[in-house]
């Protein structure tokens, strides 16, 4: 569980690459030369970025080996690069950075923000989604689940790794304070899954992993099964049969002055 998984995480393919178009939609740029695609994962982003700027020079950027050989092999003639986001130091101005549901994992978003501004080439843009769903039941079950069993001792408090978002207004103030002009918006999807236990499958591949990752086999088999079953009430069958996964995102267009 050390790693993210490319396979996992492509099962929900369409649906994970939605955000990114509709944030890429919104991005005001008529051409561009460099471009960061930051947590670029197994490159589904990168390939729109690629499609809508083919002239550019872009770099992905991920901590993971296993996302980022599935991106080299999706898109070879891109850049990918393995790194920790947090030390980000590109050499060059940026025309567009990319941040498709990455950078909740960072914390300290007042500084993050305004330094990822400071990457850019005037008229740049900074470009990020990030999902606002810790209060859903999937994620309040998610906590609440592994503080109710043998688990939680070794669970502790693996809840905490991903911080909750700052409100919308925040990073309005932090960007306008770094010379950008800021466009923001919240978007809830509402996914039809075959079932609760379709979304356990969507969350192993994100939000559960740091739940699952300090537990053995057996205990990872049995902490899965309770969630699925607080899943069942909460995400009650429709009439066809399907459940409905609510997920709300808050996506941020910042251009520089």
């Amino acid at each position: 569980m050390s790693d993210w998984n490319a396979s996992q995480y492509l099962r929900f393919a369409t649906e994970r690459t939605r955000p990114a178009a509709d944030l890429l939609a919104r991005v005001p740029l008529d051409r561009a030369s460099d471009i960061l695609d930051l947590g670029c994962g197994p490159g589904n982003g990168t390939a729109l970025l690629a499609a809508r700027f083919p002239k550019a020079r872009i770099l992905g950027v991920d901590s993971a080996p296993d996302m980022l050989a599935q991106a080299r092999r999706a898109l070879p003639r891109i850049s990918f690069v393995q790194a920790d986001l947090r030390d980000l130091a590109p050499h060059d101005p940026q025309d567009l950075i990319f941040a498709n549901a990455v950078l909740q994992w960072l914390p300290d978003h007042a500084t993050l923000i305004p330094r990822l501004a400071r990457l850019l080439k005037p008229d740049g843009c900074l470009a990020f989604q990030v999902p606002d769903n810790l209060d859903e039941p999937s994620h309040a079950l998610m906590r609440a689940v592994a503080a109710d069993g043998p688990w939680s001792a070794l669970i502790g408090d693996a809840g905490a790794s991903r911080s909750r978002i700052p409100p919308a207004g925040d990073y309005y103030d932090w960007l306008r304070a770094a010379d950008c002009s800021v466009d923001i918006w919240a978007t809830t999807y509402v996914h039809p899954l075959p079932d609760a236990a379709a979304i356990v499958t969507w969350l192993q591949a994100t939000g559960l992993r740091p739940f699952l990752a300090p537990l053995d086999h057996d205990m990872r088999v049995a902490f899965l099964a309770a969630y699925a079953a607080a899943l069942e009430s909460a995400y009650p069958r429709r009439g066809d049969g399907r459940v409905l996964l609510r997920f709300p995102r808050l996506f941020v267009v910042a251009r520089r002055a």
